[in-house]
């Protein structure tokens, strides 16, 4: 990277600080005047679906609904999630499967002599399904009787206890002369509060009448109540938490979901959209089976509903396994990047792809400013070179006022043409990220504009940053690990003028079932655990100005770190302090302000250093608002391990 020294950098060092040594006191003297903007872009959220798609962020809570990718006759994997009810269950390669997409199903023997109740029951992703009392739970799924007789009775919708005590139930008649498939759906009202997740979903029929049946069942689904009542739609805790950090992008569909370990499982936006029964799904690149239910429409959807921008990829010829297309080879994955966008902004008139989204209920373009082009392909910066360039050039002749962002290391390779954005990841220590909080600070300003798409402190064993948590790797965020990454972002902020958008990642994780640690948010089948970087990320989103003041430098190895921006319209100055030290620091903030209001707003998160929200602890961290005295000079000491923002009036 070409390194300058910026008019930023410069206007800063002009506010010379002094440190009193004897009192240790840090005098910081703020700008009148903003240096630069910050972007309406700057705070938002990056989605990598590990483990956090199904059975995460999307509501269904059926495991394995549709044994997509699983093979039939018998093996334990197909019946994940599926328990027998007195019945014989197998997944079987159906003869008449429900759909192209689909073509196993779950096949239920009624066995002759058993008066019982007879079937099979879903116990939900990681054995937890929550029921919540007084909510309404839309079921749905397909059935046919492998031959016709002549029986007649009812299925037995329900969910249950862990016990098998029926929570709510209802009956729907049903026939053996039924051979083709058809489709049930039900409403399931609940009024009875069960003690726990370990719930389940449950068919079942009369064993007595229906002995000898022959039954399959393909595409079951149960949905709770969602997020803003859409259909197919987000669980609503975990899409209330994210929406209260109010993000202003959401990168799309993921970093590594998108590639693939082969060319064959890769994302397919076109593969993820229309009727659930026409989804095929596909292996995942974290170890399991994505159902696609949470397709492109959704993704889109959920931007739609949180206000948010779409920073969408498209897939570049690179998978997981190291192999890259020859550039012979890129043409058909060039058009359907091509019509990937267009289903997102075309013109349903001249689009086959936007005439697409228009059937699905969405006629208007939806916003989209930023594509990126792969992910991480510094791992394949050699291919990146003729792919970025086929690519862009193709994708820059049909969309021109599309910015295109590319994923290699910046200006090495150099690619043509000349990528006006790059992507920035970076996994690291606590300690590395306040060390590197001047990283942008040299870089040239020279038209280039990037977006620190994947960062957060994730071990404290600079070594073996992606070791075991035996080996320094953390299991949920720390105080420590956040004032790191708040130091980090201080640097970000001060650097919006090239630095356009930032996201934490990964956003989502179980608690026990995952693949990666630590995650912005944990959850499991009925709680979701904010983490401290959560709040972090929260604090800086919801304080974050629109134009940045310059201010005295902090020591680019020192322990507290500051930046302080302004908000025009409420006539509000935010300084955010990160203080990574284990002793309090005491600052001295002089404002070059007529009016500045002689008491503020402190919002502060501080604690054990190496302490957590965990499931066990969930609110030992949170930030606590107070009152604070101010005025054109005002003394702040912030505590040891801490990350403040202060707000005040002054004009």
């Amino acid at each position: 990277m070409i390194k300058a020294r910026t008019l930023l950098l410069a206007l800063s060092l002009a506010l010379v600080g002094l440190v009193d040594v004897a009192s240790g006191q840090t005098t910081v003297t703020v700008s009148a005047t903003a240096s630069h903007p910050i972007p309406s872009t700057m705070w938002g959220q990056m989605f990598e679906d590990i483990s956090s798609g199904d059975g995460g962020l999307y509501a269904e809570l059926l495991q394995n609904r549709a044994f997509q990718m699983v093979t039939p006759e018998g093996t334990t994997a197909a019946l994940a999630g599926w328990k027998s009810l007195n019945g014989n269950i197998t997944v079987v390669a159906d003869s008449n499967p429900v759909s192209a997409a689909l073509p196993n199903s779950l096949q239920l023997t009624v066995p002759a002599g058993n008066t019982n109740n007879i079937g099979f029951a879903n116990v939900g992703f990681n054995a937890g399904l929550n029921v919540i009392p007084h909510a309404t739970y839309k079921a749905s799924f397909y059935y046919r009787f492998q031959k016709a007789s002549k029986f007649r009775g009812s299925f037995v919708i329900s969910l249950q206890d862990g016990s098998g005590t029926t929570l709510t139930s209802q009956k729907v008649s049903i026939t053996g002369s039924q051979t083709s498939w058809k489709q049930v759906k039900v409403s399931l009202n609940t009024n009875i509060a069960p003690g726990s997740t370990s719930n389940m979903f449950a068919i079942t029929l009369n064993g007595d009448s229906a002995a000898g049946e022959v039954i399959n069942f393909a595409m079951l689904s149960l949905f709770p109540p969602t997020f803003k009542n859409r259909e197919n739609g987000m669980r609503q805790d975990i899409a209330q938490a994210l929406a209260d950090m109010k993000p202003s992008f959401f990168r799309l569909p993921g970093g590594n979901n998108l590639e693939g370990q082969t060319v064959n499982t890769r994302w397919q936006w076109n593969n993820t959209l229309g009727e659930l029964v026409d989804r095929p799904g596909r292996f995942g690149d974290w170890g399991y089976v994505n159902t696609d239910g949470l397709g492109l429409m959704e993704y889109l959807h959920w931007c739609e509903d949180l206000g948010m921008q779409a920073i969408m990829a498209v897939w570049d010829g690179y998978t997981l396994s190291g192999a890259s297309l020859a550039e012979n080879q890129l043409a058909p994955y060039i058009q359907q990047a091509i019509d990937q966008i267009n289903f997102v902004i075309g013109d349903p008139k001249k689009s086959e792809a936007a005439a697409l989204r228009a059937s699905l209920g969405h006629p208007d373009p939806f916003p989209l400013k930023y594509v990126e082009v792969g992910n991480e392909d510094f791992f394949a910066s050699d291919t990146y070179v003729y792919r970025w360039r086929d690519f862009v050039t193709a994708l820059q002749a049909e969309f021109p006022d599309i910015h295109f962002i590319a994923t290699s290391n910046a200006f090495n390779p150099i690619l043509s043409p000349n990528p006006t954005e790059y992507d920035v990841h970076v996994y690291q220590t606590p300690t590395w990220f306040a060390q590197n909080s001047f990283y942008y600070d040299g870089f040239e300003r020279n038209g280039t504009k990037y977006f620190e798409g994947e960062y957060a402190a994730i071990s404290t064993n600079p070594d073996n940053i992606f070791g075991s948590t035996s080996q320094g790797r953390l299991t949920f965020p720390t105080m420590q690990s956040s004032a790191g990454e708040a130091a980090f972002m201080t640097g970000l902020e001060r650097n919006s003028d090239i630095v356009f958008a930032a996201s934490y990642a990964p956003l989502l994780g179980h608690v026990t079932h995952n693949q990666w640690t630590p995650n912005l948010l944990a959850f499991d089948a009925g709680s979701v655990y904010r983490s401290t970087s959560y709040y972090v990320q929260q604090l800086f989103s919801l304080n974050r100005g629109d134009e940045y003041l310059p201010s005295t430098l902090p020591e680019q190895l020192g322990t507290v770190f500051w930046s302080v921006v302004r908000n025009t319209s409420t006539k509000e100055i935010i300084i955010k302090i990160s203080n990574t030290a284990s002793t309090p620091s005491a600052l001295t903030f002089v404002l070059p302000f007529k009016n500045v209001a002689s008491k503020g707003s402190l919002q502060l998160l501080t604690g054990p250093a190496t302490s957590s929200n965990t499931p066990t602890n969930p609110n030992l961290f949170a930030p606590v608002t107070s009152t604070i005295i101010t005025g054109e000079t005002f003394n702040y000491t912030a505590p040891a391990v801490s990350v403040n923002v202060i707000t005040i009036k002054a004009s």
